[in-house]
């Protein structure tokens, strides 16, 4: 399968998915494209899947007529994403034309737990 790294997700993920060809956002030189171009570029370009951390994707672009399969993570933070690559890869596995699926890899917060 052809994934496409989003350029907001650390490219150490791209080593972790070597059951894939994964190509990086920037090596294809799309850097600073607008998502509606980035995912024209990609499916032009006969990409399978569009693997972002961009979570208001779906709710900023018109999504009918994509065949693009999109896998949307929760983080951009590669020391969250690092702890849950299983489910990125089997999201990865289940991803068919038009499919959105968002994995949940919680989230990066700033806030102290307190200690008891």
């Amino acid at each position: 399968m052809k994934v496409l790294l989003d350029e907001n997700l650390d490219r150490r993920l791209r080593r972790n998915l070597s059951d894939h060809d994964v190509f990086t956002a920037s090596y294809m030189g799309w850097d600073g494209l607008k998502n509606g171009s980035l995912l024209r570029a990609a499916e032009s370009d006969g990409f399978d899947v569009f693997l972002t951390g961009d979570q208001t994707l779906i709710q900023e672009q018109n999504l009918r007529g994509f065949r693009l399969a999109l896998v949307i993570l929760s983080t951009v933070e590669w020391r969250i994403i690092q702890d849950h690559l299983p489910p990125i890869v089997q999201a990865l596995a289940r991803a068919t034309p038009d499919s959105i699926q968002v994995v949940d890899c919680g989230r990066f917060s700033r806030k102290r737990v307190p200690e008891e």
